[in-house]
């Protein structure tokens, strides 16, 4: 299944309402995607996760909602203006560019084997600021989500009065103008980042590193994700700012990927921004006195990539059906509410009051199309991780049969208890 997974996942993604290609009626735009109506609710819930974990869990994180577009400045001190590029081949057949590192011996567009000398390309995506184009200031898209933390790092020191060890976190999109291979939603030019930066002493760097590596692989098997997909790969070729990277690779139907990085970027950033913008960013400790610059230990978090490997991960043929498990945490809907029969009036409104009951605590859907067996694999193909189901039965004992997803199995509980009961079952 390997082979054509990632095919199936695409149509079952468009056909059920997670993901559609973008512009499709004007014939679509490369490597462009939007999350339909069950695609938004997943992808929201891993944010709401990741935020509830990394930030509200903790008494050390902090979050920001910056501007997608900064002063260009920002860019240039950061090195992205002359350094953030990809080395770039073209095929001198067909003239299609790609990545160097994405070509073997052949172009994967005409075959020819033929192509121009690697040319680094600028992935900052420009714009001009302003009413006319004499007058208008040049910036730029973000290509990253980081700066903004480092750039607000006095701000949100003298704002908050937080002690080291402590965090910034952030989450949003990022643009980069590349060549991308497609794979779906794993390299897009507009993508979703979730991460923070870590600031502490440089002494505590190591054991910092390790902690938020450990912390990584538990966010994984948070997700539901199996931990045999997820592999740690030793960067050697270092970006400037880095010390030590340790990328968590996936194994994606198309090969093992990177999924998430984690970075330790020294004093760098502040250090650069500090010196550019003539601010004062240091740190004093309140206990000791001691003046310093902060160093930082920076875990990446790829809300696509993520997704898609939470896509990948939960997709299941089975026998009679197809199957996603993903955790119902997760899941776009946590219950569905059925009346065993529709034209049965006093079915419909006995089930109609306990789907608007359901409805004040979780996100719940109501199915009532075709045959009860259409209904469950419908749930099934979209994750759905619990079916509840009114007959005649409930008429006479206020019970439901409630059904489990992953195994299909049933059991009949009392509809004062579906709160309690889909409230302990969407535990992490």
């Amino acid at each position: 299944m390997t082979d054509n997974l990632l095919e199936k996942i695409v149509s079952l993604c468009k056909r059920r309402g997670f993901i559609f290609p973008g512009s499709e009626i004007y014939g679509g735009l490369a490597n462009s995607w939007d999350y339909g109506p069950l695609g938004v609710e997943l992808k929201n819930n891993i944010q709401q996760l990741w935020w509830e974990h990394f930030v509200h869990d903790r008494e050390d994180m902090v979050g920001i909602d910056a501007a997608i577009i900064m002063n260009p400045k920002v860019w240039e001190a950061s090195g992205h203006v002359s350094g953030f590029t990809d080395p770039l081949i073209e095929c001198k057949k067909c003239h299609q560019r790609f990545r160097e590192d994405q070509i073997n011996d052949q172009c994967p567009n005409c075959g020819n084997k033929e192509f121009t000398e690697a040319k680094q390309f600028n992935l900052l995506f420009p714009v001009r600021l302003g009413a006319s184009e004499d007058s208008s200031t040049q910036s730029y898209l973000r290509g990253e989500i980081a700066q903004a933390m480092f750039v607000n790092f006095k701000n949100v020191l003298d704002s908050t009065r937080i002690k080291l060890p402590f965090g910034i976190a952030s989450q949003g999109k990022a643009f980069r103008n590349e060549i991308t291979p497609g794979n779906f939603i794993f390299r897009t030019r507009e993508f979703d980042l979730m991460e923070f930066e870590y600031f502490i002493k440089e002494s505590d760097w190591k054991d910092v590193f390790e902690m938020w590596k450990t912390e990584m692989h538990r966010w994984v098997e948070m997700l539901g994700i199996d931990k045999n997909n997820v592999h740690e790969l030793e960067k050697k070729d270092l970006a400037h700012y880095s010390k030590r990277t340790v990328d968590l690779e996936y194994d994606f139907p198309f090969g093992r990927e990177e999924l998430y990085g984690l970075a330790y970027r020294t004093d760098f950033d502040l250090k650069n921004h500090m010196e550019k913008s003539g601010q004062d960013l240091s740190y004093t400790d309140p206990d000791t006195g001691e003046k310093f610059l902060p160093h930082v230990v920076e875990p990446t978090f790829g809300l696509n990539r993520t997704l898609l490997a939470v896509l990948c991960d939960a997709y299941h043929e089975e026998q009679d059906r197809v199957v996603l498990k993903v955790h119902p945490k997760l899941a776009p809907h946590k219950a569905a509410v059925f009346p065993l029969l529709k034209n049965k009036p006093e079915l419909v409104e006995k089930a109609r009051g306990i789907y608007q009951d359901l409805k004040k605590h979780f996100n719940i859907a109501w199915d009532d199309r075709g045959n009860i067996g259409k209904r469950y694999y419908s749930q099934d193909e979209i994750g759905t991780p619990y079916c509840i189901t009114v007959d005649f039965q409930t008429l006479e004992d206020e019970t439901v049969t409630i059904r489990d997803r992953d195994t299909a199995k049933q059991e009949r509980v009392k509809i004062y208890d579906l709160v309690k009961i889909l409230t302990g079952k969407l535990e992490i």
